[in-house]
This record gives structure tokens, C-alpha cells and sequence, in this order.
């Protein structure tokens, strides 16, 4: 008997020690899914790539630490090839496996508005949370959605920023307003092109090109006619590139800024040299502006490349949604929005607090400027 007492209770203390463990070492509670919806294939494939790596390098770091809850974070990457219809078949696929019984947490993700305004008709009615790191078209958290959050700035906030950096730092009086055929393109252009007025500038051209678009001839040609201080780009690294070489090849010698979706190093490799002194914004600082060499060291160890502008964003994305779940003790949707309405979140961009319709407490745009074929910060 006192033989069988003591095997209980060394059974019992093991037992008790695992557990530990397990909460402070590996997780061993099982796995929580986190989806990451981005393309990952075609023409903006390295921009979903950089969110991409950025979650992965949170998670790992979660999951070195414990896990969120005693649970191991699986970051399960979903190709929406930037295409609504195939956004809104990924959304069906995540439905799918919340209906098969998987732990599903959230959606980090889209890259793009076109593509969030898709899959969020199906996200708004599953338990989940969903959390962009880039889409900021503004009527995102306009839709009365209880489970949607970004840790970016709208295209309000781009718009007013951009318009105080094109009539203020470069004094231009007349823009000439560019933007590609995406819901984003037009909506922030429209934004634009009210902050332009709203401080006394004129808006002498205005053209719409096509997403993907990579020749100027007609556009470069109104551009010279209407004669503006400078021009303003609302696209993406797949298009902003080929529009600088035809201005810089046309010997049209003006300002540009282009928008946040042309903050990736695509812009200055396509445009072989005409990128220099063009000037971008951005949703969040530049890698190696917002982190230090051993986060740059971790991220390549996880990813095996170097982290791009994004990076930041999707890292940022999983630190505010594990601290949310912490917070609340739980995966509950309604406990997980309700902590990140309710409480602060430090991150590798400060503090970040959301408004109760899930866009950010005061959201910050940085400005950059192509110099010696790299992004350097301008203070605006």
C-alpha cells in the first residue's frame, strides 16, 4: 500500500511538473489557427510574402514563449492571388475547416481592400476576429462589423497627410492626380483630391490607369500639358515604377508621390534608377527604421529572406491580436474584440489603442524618399 501511495504521488508531481511546463515551455494544449489571406502567387506576391513573414516571426516567437493560452500558433498561409472571387473562395475554405471542428482565432489578411470588402461578407458571420495589416479602404470600418480591425491607417488619414506634404514640405499649388482601377485606387484619390482643394490646390489632371498597367505615353502627355507642380500616384509597386521611368524618360521633370501600396522595394528595382528622389508613403516605418539587427536576424532565420515594408505590419498584426487574446483568456470572438475595443497594446510601432470601429486611436503614414536606390525616412 505505502508502495502504490508513493508511485501516486510521484505520478502526481510529474504530472504537475509537465503541466508547467507546458505553460511556460512548449505549448501542449493543442493548436490555434491563425489564417494569413494574401496573395502569394502573381503580381503582388512579394507584397502578401512580407505580411506573411512578419506573422510567421510573432507566431514563432509566441510559440518559443508558451504559446498563446498553452496553445501552439499555426499560421496557415491562403493564396487570394489578388482576386476578389478567389478571396471569397479562401473565406469558404476557412468556413470549412471552422465547420470540420479546427481552433480557428482569426484572419490576418488581406493585402488589399478589393480583396478584405470580398471575404469579409463571409468573416462577418463566422468566430473569428480579422485584423488587416494594409487594407485601408475607408468604409472598412464604415460596415458596422464587429470583428474587423486594422492595425494601419484608412485612406482619410493618407489622404489628409498626403495632401499637407504635397501643398506644405513641396509646395505645389496645381497635382496632377493619378490612380489605378481598384477600389483603393479611387477611393483614396477621391480623398486626395478633397484634402488637395480643402487647402487651396488645384487639381489640373486626372487619369485613371489599370491595375498592372506599365505604359504612360497618353497619361505622360497630359501630364505635360496640364503643366502641375507635382503629381500624386494612388496605385501599386506594379504600376508607380514604370510611371516614374515615363515622366523621367520624357525629361517631365516634377515631384512624385506615390501611396502606400508602392512601399516595397519593387518600386525602385522596376524602375532601374528613374525611382531616385520620388517620394512614397507608408503605413508603417521601413524594417530597419522600427527594429533593431536582431529582429532583422530573427525574421531571416524564420523566412530566409530580408524583411520588406510590410513585414512590420503582419508582425504588428499577430503581437496586438495574441496580446488581445491574453487579455481576455480567451479565443471567444465577441471576449477577443471586446479586449482589443477596450484596452492598449505595446508593439514594435508604440502603443496602439482601436476605436470602436476598429480603426486605429490616432494612426500614424510615414513619408519616404528614393535616395541612392533606398528608402530614407522624411520627417513630415
Amino acid at each position: 500500500m505505502m508502495n502504490k501511495r508513493f508511485l501516486l504521488t510521484i505520478l502526481l508531481l510529474v504530472t504537475l511538473i509537465t503541466a508547467a511546463c507546458g505553460r511556460n515551455g512548449a505549448p501542449d494544449r493543442g493548436d490555434v489557427i491563425v489564417y494569413v489571406a494574401v496573395p502569394l502567387s502573381g503580381f503582388q506576391a512579394n507584397g502578401g510574402q512580407t505580411v506573411l513573414g512578419g506573422v510567421r516571426l510573432a507566431a514563432a516567437e509566441i510559440n518559443n514563449a508558451g504559446g498563446l493560452l498553452g496553445y501552439r500558433v499555426v499560421v496557415r498561409p491562403l493564396d487570394d492571388e489578388s482576386d476578389s472571387n478567389v478571396a471569397v473562395e479562401r473565406a469558404e475554405e476557412i468556413r470549412q475547416a471552422i465547420a470540420s471542428g479546427e481552433r480557428v482565432l482569426a484572419v490576418i489578411g488581406h493585402l488589399n481592400s478589393g480583396q478584405t470588402l470580398a471575404a469579409m461578407e463571409i468573416y462577418k458571420n463566422l468566430p473569428l476576429v480579422v485584423i488587416s495589416a494594409t487594407a485601408s479602404e475607408q468604409s472598412l470600418t464604415e460596415r458596422n462589423y464587429d470583428n474587423f480591425f486594422r492595425v494601419n491607417a484608412n485612406d482619410r488619414v493618407q489622404a489628409e497627410v498626403s495632401a499637407d506634404f504635397l501643398v506644405q514640405r513641396l509646395q505645389a499649388k496645381s497635382v496632377a492626380v493619378l490612380h489605378n482601377d481598384t477600389e483603393y485606387g479611387r477611393g483614396l484619390a477621391a480623398s486626395l483630391i478633397e484634402g488637395l482643394h480643402a487647402r487651396g490646390a488645384t487639381v489640373v489632371m486626372q487619369a485613371e490607369v489599370a491595375e498592372g498597367q506599365s505604359t504612360y505615353t497618353a497619361e505622360v502627355q497630359r501630364i505635360r500639358s496640364a503643366a502641375p507642380d507635382a503629381v500624386f500616384y494612388a496605385g501599386y509597386e506594379i504600376e508607380a515604377p514604370y510611371l516614374r521611368v515615363a515622366l523621367v524618360e520624357s525629361d517631365i521633370d516634377l515631384p512624385m508621390l506615390a501611396s502606400d501600396g508602392a512601399f516595397l522595394a519593387a518600386t525602385i528595382d522596376e524602375a532601374n534608377g528613374a525611382a531616385e528622389g520620388m517620394y512614397v508613403s507608408a503605413f508603417a516605418p521601413s524594417p530597419r527604421n522600427a527594429a533593431d539587427s536582431k529582429w532583422v536576424e530573427a525574421y531571416q532565420a524564420v523566412e530566409y529572406r530580408n524583411p520588406d515594408t510590410y513585414s512590420v505590419n503582419g508582425y504588428v498584426a499577430m503581437q496586438v491580436l495574441a496580446e488581445a487574446v491574453r487579455k481576455a483568456n480567451s479565443f471567444d470572438r465577441s471576449a477577443v474584440a471586446d479586449s482589443l475595443r477596450k484596452n492598449s497594446f505595446d508593439s514594435l510601432l508604440s502603443t496602439l489603442r482601436f476605436e470602436p470601429d476598429g480603426d486605429l486611436v490616432d494612426p500614424k503614414i510615414w513619408i519616404y524618399q528614393v535616395v541612392n536606390d533606398e528608402f530614407e525616412q522624411v520627417e513630415n
